[in-house]
């Protein structure tokens, strides 16, 4: 009897003790559970779990155990965002089959000034102190005074005239620009930009300058041309022999000189490829001409002959046309003539003949070189 007695005071101490356990339990399931703050500039989160008992495996409570803490959202890359959506707004630009010029590839860099310090682009012309540089100059255009631009505002068709002629300062008068724009020297891409910037009717509006009339750059041509006068210039430099087949070059032409300010004359034989691509610029003054005449070479005649004395000499001369063009023999004159020519050791060789045999055809026509002495000999 008092062994059952205190195996049921057992028993109950052991409900008791698993019956505290479970509400102990329970209490810490749900107890609000604080994430530990993360490293940095992050705030603290902090969050409930709620469990279900049973529905996962028991978990030792402990004081010094952490909670697993809760990421936090990565943060938007406004700069990249930006980034893309200014990219967006490029291809928008870049879309227009217009807005593809030829010097758009321009590279442009800025200039220093004396100190060596990058210089501030004055307001009225955005691009005056930069240089376009890695392009070849027969790619490149800057307008000038009397160009006619035509400018188009992608999208956004117009009744207007699109046709715009800079004035002879080089003025840009565009409506919705605002005030007159200086953008001589500049080249269509650089003037759609500045134009960008100045219209405020239409937000990022996509404009597109092209050069309608040629104007402002011109050379001219004179001489051995059947069109002379002003020729116009589409590039900053153009081959030599453009400007010439539009001039109308005659075939007697053989050589071009090129005269430009500050720098001594060019020569260009325009029988040799190179030189007639030599690349002509603004303000240059071509003056075609034949070509030089070489040196006269001469003959010499005496004795019993009209006229004696030194004549002109051609290849293919002969003595008999030789004494013709010398007023031909006297009547004193012998049937002998003598032709003495300058051998190799500088000593002279004469070789007599027949004046009747020649003339009869009995004997060949000797025919002449540069510098022969002819002597007709007198009867004795």
């Amino acid at each position: 009897m008092k062994n059952l007695i205190i195996a049921t005071a057992i028993l109950i101490i052991a409900s008791a003790t698993f019956t505290s356990a479970q509400v102990k339990s329970v209490v810490a399931a749900n107890k609000p559970i604080a994430s530990k703050p993360s490293s940095g500039n992050q705030a603290s989160h902090s969050g409930t779990r709620a469990r279900v008992l049973g529905s996962e495996p028991n978990v030792t409570a402990s004081k010094n155990t952490d909670a697993v803490p809760v990421q936090p959202l990565p943060k938007p890359d406004l700069k990249n965002h930006a980034e893309t959506a200014r990219l967006r707004r490029t291809s928008d630009v870049a879309e227009q089959p217009q807005a593809k010029p030829s010097n758009a590839a321009a590279t442009i860099e800025p200039r220093t000034s004396a100190g060596g310090n990058i210089a501030t682009p004055a307001t009225s012309n955005l691009f005056a102190n930069y240089a376009p540089v890695s392009l070849a100059s027969t790619q490149i255009y800057r307008v000038g005074a009397n160009d006619v631009l035509d400018i188009q505002i992608a999208g956004k068709p117009s009744r207007e005239s699109t046709l715009f002629t800079l004035d002879s300062g080089g003025l840009l008068e565009y409506p919705l620009a605002g005030e007159p724009i200086a953008v001589a020297g500049l080249t269509t891409p650089e003037i759609s930009v500045l134009l960008r910037q100045r219209i405020r009717v239409f937000e990022n509006p996509a404009v597109v300058v092209t050069v309608r009339d040629f104007a402002s750059h011109a050379v001219t041509v004179t001489g051995f041309v059947a069109s002379p006068g002003r020729k116009i210039l589409r590039r900053e430099a153009v081959p030599l022999y453009a400007m010439l087949a539009e001039a109308l070059v005659l075939p007697e032409a053989g050589r071009a000189t090129i005269t430009r300010a500050g720098r001594a004359p060019i020569v260009a034989d325009l029988k040799d490829a190179n030189h007639a691509a030599t690349l002509v610029t603004a303000g240059d003054i071509i003056k075609v001409s034949g070509v030089p005449p070489g040196p006269i070479e001469f003959f010499f005649v005496g004795g019993a002959i009209s006229s004696p004395g030194q004549k002109p000499y051609h290849a293919g001369l002969t003595v008999t046309q030789a004494l013709l063009a010398s007023g031909g023999i006297t009547t004193k004159a012998d049937a002998r003539i003598r032709i003495s020519r300058l051998g190799p050791n500088g000593r002279l060789i004469s070789e007599d003949h027949n004046l009747r045999k020649i003339q009869t055809g009995k004997s060949p026509d000797p025919v002449l070189e540069k510098g022969d002495r002819i002597e007709v000999i007198p009867i004795n």
